[in-house]
């Protein structure tokens, strides 16, 4: 049989001719830029697959599989004819297949422009990716709440790690308004300070029951979560755009739960092996400090203490000894020094002057040094080594001093 098919994106179009060629068609494919395919005869085709914005050939219908609100559906539009007369059932089955290939081809191209803007964007860049904590105490997940999948992961975490807790999030994981409720169940699970990680994902099925991971609002919600996630979206075979922005893809769900904890079974003969070693550890280390306490036990200060107590009093004494001796001997060089600045103190004393006949005359509390310094009737002060006179000046006393000669 033989299609034409009109589509003018190349990676649509290379898409659906191999997967009509691979359903039998012999296929002509002509941009929608192109208006050759209307002069030729389209009696000659079976079927026309047509971008839906172009007319369509007289007498043939265009096939096509399209989404609507998350749902999948597939139409005729229209009657299929071929030269002669409607398609047989056989020939019917092979314009829906091929239909499909139209549809998953513009898909796919869907999926590489926003694959191409978040990786301009840096959301896509194994550098920015978080590292998971290699021993979580609590788990978050989103998926359904009656799927295989949360039954896996459960079962799962609590066989390898019977401590762990995990707090699951039901969420809508196909159909209308999923994509925006597993979004809207990370950033709630985000609001828990204690939750270490996150599992997002399902179990398998087609394409259009993983979609909803392959939209921009969760391929965001996980791009912004500040808790690590793991994608695990379908089985091996099957990759969307939420594992290429997640921090972990896992293969499958129960793949997921054994990268998020490690099993217990192994984690136990590497604690016996610690516990082994830290106890020779501890063994050694009290072995040598028995060896040498008992060497210091051996040492001549604690063998025999009493001797080196004695040695230490006797060096005390002796510095106790010679400590008085100096001390002792300062003291008696100090005295004597005293007692001759006393003794120079004394003879210079004017007390001293007085206790050998001599007096001090003052008149109005100033020494009176001359005679002349005095009239008569003046009130002196007389000022001798045991005591004090007063007196007044009567007259001047001849001279009775030895003229010189």
């Amino acid at each position: 049989m033989r299609a034409l098919v009109v589509e003018d994106d190349p990676v649509v179009a290379s898409e659906l001719v191999r997967g009509m060629t691979a359903a039998g068609f012999v296929v002509d494919l002509a941009g929608d830029g192109q208006q050759a395919w209307f002069n030729g005869d389209v009696e000659d085709y079976d079927v026309a697959i047509v971008d839906l914005g172009l007319p369509r050939l007289d007498g043939l219908s265009v096939v096509r599989r399209w989404r609507e609100a998350g749902e999948a559906h597939e139409a005729l539009l229209g009657e299929v004819w071929r030269a002669g007369g409607p398609l047989d059932e056989g020939a019917r089955g092979d314009c829906i297949r091929a239909a499909i290939a139209y549809d998953l081809a513009a898909e796919r191209l869907g999926l590489e422009r926003l694959k191409a803007k978040l990786l301009a964007e840096g959301l896509i860049d194994p550098t920015r990716n978080k590292r998971l904590p290699e021993f979580p105490r609590k788990i978050g997940v989103v998926t359904s709440r009656t799927s295989a999948a949360v039954r896996d992961i459960i079962t799962t975490l609590s066989r390898r790690m019977p401590l762990l807790q995990v707090v699951l999030r039901p969420a809508l994981v196909q159909g209308a308004g999923s994509a925006e409720d597993i979004a809207l169940a990370i950033k709630q699970l985000n609001e828990f300070d204690d939750i270490d990680m996150l599992i997002d994902g399902r179990g398998g099925g087609s394409i259009e029951d993983l979609w909803a991971f392959n939209e921009e609002v969760v391929a965001r919600a996980i791009a912004a979560s500040r808790i690590p996630i793991i994608s695990a979206v379908g089985h091996e075979i099957d990759f969307t755009i939420a594992d290429f922005v997640a921090d972990l893809r896992a293969a499958t769900p129960t793949a997921a739960a054994e990268i998020a904890v490690r099993d217990r079974d192994e984690l136990l003969p590497m604690l016996a092996d610690l516990e082994a070693a830290m106890g020779s550890y501890l063994h050694d280390k009290l072995d040598r400090g028995r060896r040498d306490l008992q060497a210091l036990l051996r040492s001549r200060g604690l063998a025999r203490p009493l001797d080196l107590v004695r040695n230490h009093q006797q060096r005390v004494d002796d510095l106790t000894h010679r400590a008085a001796l100096s001390l002792r001997g300062a003291s008696t060089r100090e005295y004597e020094h005293l007692r001759l600045l006393e003794a120079k103190l004394h003879a210079l004393s004017p007390l001293s002057v007085l206790s050998r006949g001599f007096a001090i005359i003052e008149r109005d509390g100033e020494p009176v040094t001359r005679a002349e310094m005095l009239d008569p009737g003046d009130r002196v002060r007389i000022r001798m080594h045991d005591g004090e006179r007063r007196a007044a000046i009567e007259e001047d006393a001849p001279d009775t001093s030895t003229p010189e000669r």
